[in-house]
């Protein structure tokens, strides 16, 4: 039968469970689960359009698409998807039907530019310069054996530094959305951000059903949280760092690296085997702490973009 490409409905079971199937399969170092497929399409700002399809074979779904518009970035008309076929569905035309389905989506939106990642494979990147995408940015994606590797040793934080969990601030958490505004804005990256909605965030961050409060980690100075890292874990053996980063009236005093390694070992005391983190290219300052921690590198990403007509 014919590859068909249509919206994901997240009213049927089968569809949900087999979009995280299919991203499982295709980025094994992101965590995916239906909850957290069902949260972005619910949850996210509405600003975004934010959209979900579906490459289907004899009924079964071989590949997925997230597109969105770049809502909180200061230059509009910015679109962005990520494109994921299985490896044993490859080549039958599905990656082709859902980028043409992305581009057609994001063009009615209003988008002038479309970004989309690539795993870094000469025919994965082969496919995106045929249909006239040109490389831009690189990411990797990290992984750490919190079973068998060993981490650095806790520290004691420094005089007038406290370290919280994101549970501490189950009652406001508003002063981490500052912080994560503030420290997303300085990511190196392809398209700027500039978040102000906290209601926006409370829906599509802090009640992400991914997020683990009890292993998100904050350093607070002065009542104040200057660093974190805020984790996600699928319930199982699988921790993900989801945002880490430090204010900038706080940064060179390692305290990022201290809540991070604080939250690995309170991971590994709870039973995750696998850590995955991801990192722009050019992050050097990040990369260098992941790796003091003992991350390695297991696949690069490189995001494409287009003009459209």
């Amino acid at each position: 039968m014919a590859i068909t490409v249509r919206d994901l409905r997240p009213g049927v079971r089968a569809d949900v469970e087999g979009f995280s199937h299919v991203r499982r399969l295709t980025v094994p170092f992101m965590l995916s689960t239906p909850e957290s497929v069902l949260h972005h399409l619910r949850h996210s700002h509405p600003d975004a359009r934010f959209g979900q399809l579906v490459a289907e074979e004899d009924g079964e779904i071989i590949g997925v698409v997230q597109l969105s518009l770049a809502h909180d970035s200061p230059e509009p008309g910015q679109g962005s998807a990520s494109v994921y076929v299985r490896a044993d569905r490859s080549r039958r035309g599905a990656g082709s039907l859902l980028l043409r389905a992305v581009e057609e989506r994001l063009a009615s939106l209003g988008a002038r530019k479309v970004y989309v990642w690539v795993m870094d494979a000469p025919e994965n990147r082969a496919f995106a310069e045929r249909r006239g995408y040109r490389a831009s940015r690189s990411a990797y994606f990290l992984r750490l054996d919190l079973a068998g590797g060993a981490l650095p040793p806790l520290q004691d934080p420094p005089p007038g530094v406290e370290l919280r969990t994101g549970a501490d601030f189950a009652d406001d958490p508003r002063p981490l959305f500052a912080l994560d505004a503030e420290t997303a804005s300085d990511e190196p990256g392809d398209i700027g951000t500039e978040s102000a909605d906290y209601e926006a965030w409370l829906e599509a961050t802090w009640r992400h059903p991914l997020l683990d409060p009890a292993l998100t980690t904050v350093a607070v100075v002065d009542g104040s949280p200057a660093a974190f890292t805020a984790v996600h874990t699928d319930g199982a053996h699988r921790y993900g760092t989801a945002m880490t980063g430090t204010a900038r009236a706080h940064r060179g005093r390692g305290l990022a690296k201290l809540a991070k390694n604080t939250s690995l070992h309170r991971a590994r005391a709870a039973g995750y085997t696998e850590a995955f983190t991801g990192n722009d290219t050019g992050n050097e300052p990040m990369i260098a702490i992941n790796e003091w921690f003992g991350y390695e590198v297991c696949a690069t990403e490189v995001r494409y973009v287009r003009e459209l007509g």
